[in-house]
């Protein structure tokens, strides 16, 4: 697969009235490949593979949040990286999740062509799916280079977007907590 996508590549250079073979560009096509697979490996990851069954019996019941998540992924309208940090919590039920797992998560989606609204559903649903926690909130604050590199170019934008589900969504007090705890 990464020579067909190199292939490709070395035709885009091309059509972009570029010399592929000129010395700066000789091994673009395969570099720009391997990036481009790396930046979508989340298709070849499950759920159930990332978790690798760090979920955990617990009496805890109180509010966990997990802050500054970096993140990485590509705009599904241009190819172009928006980056940022997502924010997560959930009301245990019973059962816990390895600390590690919540960036797993986050990669896993961030890591497909993406729209910030999707990815912040996507996080959200699956923690939802493993803890089956009495509510779970995802926040996510990026900045999207398809916004600042062309069209409107405004370099100083960001979007937030968030999804609560359970009790983050039915409670007012239990949503205020949360965002009150990552601002």
């Amino acid at each position: 697969m990464s020579d067909d996508i190199a292939h490709h590549y070395r035709q885009i250079i091309s059509a972009l009235g570029e010399d592929p073979d000129r010395e700066g560009l000789r091994d673009t096509p395969q570099r720009a490949a391997k990036a481009m697979q790396f930046l979508n490996a989340g298709y070849s990851q499950s759920l159930e593979g990332i978790v690798n069954g760090a979920v955990f019996e617990s009496q805890t019941d109180e509010m966990v949040l997990v802050k500054d998540i970096e993140l990485y992924s590509m705009c599904e309208h241009h190819l172009l990286p928006f980056i940022g940090k997502c924010h997560i919590a959930y009301l245990p039920n019973g059962k816990v999740l390895g600390l590690s797992k919540f960036a797993r998560i986050v990669d896993m989606f961030a890591r497909r062509m993406q729209i910030q609204e999707n990815l912040t559903r996507e996080i959200a649903e699956a923690v939802q799916e493993v803890t089956q926690a009495k509510g779970v909130a995802v926040v996510i604050e990026a900045r999207h280079l398809c916004m600042m590199m062309r069209g409107v170019e405004k370099q100083n934008s960001s979007m937030t977007s968030s999804v609560m589900l359970g009790a983050f969504r039915s409670n007012q007090a239990t949503r205020q907590e949360f965002l009150m705890l990552i601002n």
